[in-house]
């Protein structure tokens, strides 16, 4: 297990320091075009029910479920069987959530488990919420990108009584009031947390730091949450332990490396219609996410420039065919900017302003403070919203850029991710949860923590079952030999894959 920070943490009674680090999570677009393109997503949806209730706030509707169950607040619970179509075929990709189900039928690890969760609202979470049901869990839910969630996958949960409060197209307000909603509830309080960018967590230190006394543990998806936890440790007030799931292993090679190679062409032909052949590109960082950006772009026949500030992924893009560049040097001739890095104002109105007509602007990173969509917003520019995600900004001499999903993630705003990529992620979070619910006293303190090398191996065991895959095993004199267990785990904690 590696340590990541060591404190002695009070509970928290003033929140300037973590709200400075607030990301733009919730900073969302009021604008009526933008707020109106639930119907145009990676959601399948789009049925003449869904139609008729766009121009209706669900905050502003009464609905109940067929039990009469009124917990929830979602698009449209007439959608129910279509997105529990949706959600029975994600089921059949992410074997190794059911295996976990099916192993759980007599134990159930997380008995007493009161989960609040803010992550992406698709058929594929879908899947880890009911899990997590099973697994002897009470959930409620609310949704941590406005643009993601599939108001179908949302009816089916709200149907069988899963507490979901998520829309697509949710303005900031709605946003908040959704997390509200899960956490501010009577005879209701939340032990364990789950969380995609720190939203959940940051709600509960401003709102209700009173619930930290009883929760035991916060899961974290993602770098932008992974850097609010360090922040709030480094100032003595991160109140218990928490897992970061991002830097494990299986979530940064499939999640970030293998699944931003394939998405991010679909993204960008979704959304801008782009031949990719001949394409001069920018990719801001190399790390997992540039990689597999940067590896899909160079298949297509794109000439691709990198942009790096460590050297170490700074060598890897080199030895790997790139040309490493500063943003500045080459933004006047790039046809695309790509930002991964998790970063703030890594495109910045100079950037912009330098770009040529047509360039195409978008964030492959988790935060969407990669580029700075603000300085946009002043009255000399022109907004023309092309479509849903995609929206024309139109300087005074004429030229505009194409600036996509207005700066948000570009492959979970408007195209899909593979069922499979998403199976590792989740299985990755359910173990985390079942770990810290179930640490006994002292196992972990009031720091941030690595995902236990043996549960990582664990996850990549059960994905092996999809392949005809039959893994070598260690004889007892090669085990002794490598000083390790035959069961694993196989590598120390500090190995690089």
């Amino acid at each position: 297990m590696k340590k990541v920070y060591s404190l002695q943490i009070q509970y928290p009674e003033q929140m300037r320091e973590f709200d400075s680090h607030l990301t733009k999570t919730g900073r969302r677009s009021l604008s009526h075009s933008i707020s109106h393109s639930s119907t145009d997503s990676n959601s399948s949806g789009g049925s003449d029910a869904e139609d008729l209730e766009d121009e209706v706030c669900p905050r502003d509707m009464q609905q109940m479920n067929s039990k009469g169950t009124r917990d929830f607040c979602i698009k449209n619970i007439k959608l129910a069987d279509f997105g529990r179509r949706e959600i029975e075929l994600a089921e059949d990709e992410m074997t190794a959530l059911m295996a976990l189900r099916k192993a759980a039928q007599g134990e159930k690890p997380l008995a007493a488990a009161k989960i609040v969760g803010c992550t992406h609202v698709t058929a594929q979470t879908a899947v880890l919420f009911e899990t997590l049901k099973v697994l002897g869990a009470q959930c409620r839910w609310a949704a941590c990108n406005i643009y993601s969630t599939q108001d179908e996958v949302a009816a089916a949960l709200a149907e069988q009584d899963f507490p979901v409060f998520a829309w697509k197209g949710e303005s900031e307000d709605d946003f908040w009031w959704c997390i509200d909603r899960c956490v501010n509830v009577e005879d209701w309080e939340p032990n364990m947390i789950l969380d995609d960018g720190g939203d959940m967590t940051h709600w509960i230190y401003k709102k209700n730091p009173h619930l930290f006394k009883k929760v035991k543990g916060i899961v974290e998806e993602s770098i932008t949450g992974i850097h609010r936890l360090h922040h709030l440790s480094k100032a003595g007030k991160l109140c218990v332990p928490a897992i970061n799931v991002n830097d494990s292993v299986t979530k940064q090679k499939f999640d970030n490396l293998y699944c931003c190679r394939e998405s991010i062409l679909d993204s960008l032909k979704k959304t801008a219609d782009i031949m990719f052949g001949g394409k001069q590109v920018a990719v801001c960082g190399y790390g997992e996410v540039g990689k597999g950006c940067s590896a899909a772009l160079k298949a297509m026949g794109s000439v691709v420039y990198v942009t790096e500030t460590d050297p170490i992924c700074a060598l890897q893009a080199c030895m790997d065919g790139f040309r490493l560049v500063k943003l500045g040097d080459v933004v006047r001739q790039v046809d695309m900017v790509i930002t991964c890095t998790g970063n703030k104002n890594v495109v910045v109105r100079e950037h912009m302003d330098l770009m040529k007509n047509g360039c195409v602007v978008c964030n492959m990173g988790r935060s969407n403070t990669e580029i700075d969509v603000n300085s946009l917003r002043t009255p000399e520019l022109v907004w023309l919203h092309v479509r849903a995600q995609v929206d024309h900004i139109v300087w005074p001499d004429g030229k505009r850029i194409v600036l996509l999903a207005e700066g948000r993630v570009l492959n979970l705003s408007s195209s899909t991710v593979p069922i499979y990529v998403l199976s590792i992620t989740a299985t990755t979070q359910a173990l985390a949860l079942i770990e810290l619910f179930n640490a006994p006293e002292g196992r972990y303190k009031k720091d941030v923590y690595l995902l236990p090398k043996k549960l990582d191996e664990y996850v990549a065991s059960l994905h092996l079952q999809t392949f005809d895959a039959r893994l070598t095993e260690l004889t007892d004199e090669q085990a002794k030999y490598m000083g390790l267990s035959k069961n694993g785990p196989f590598k120390p904690s500090y190995y690089r894959y």
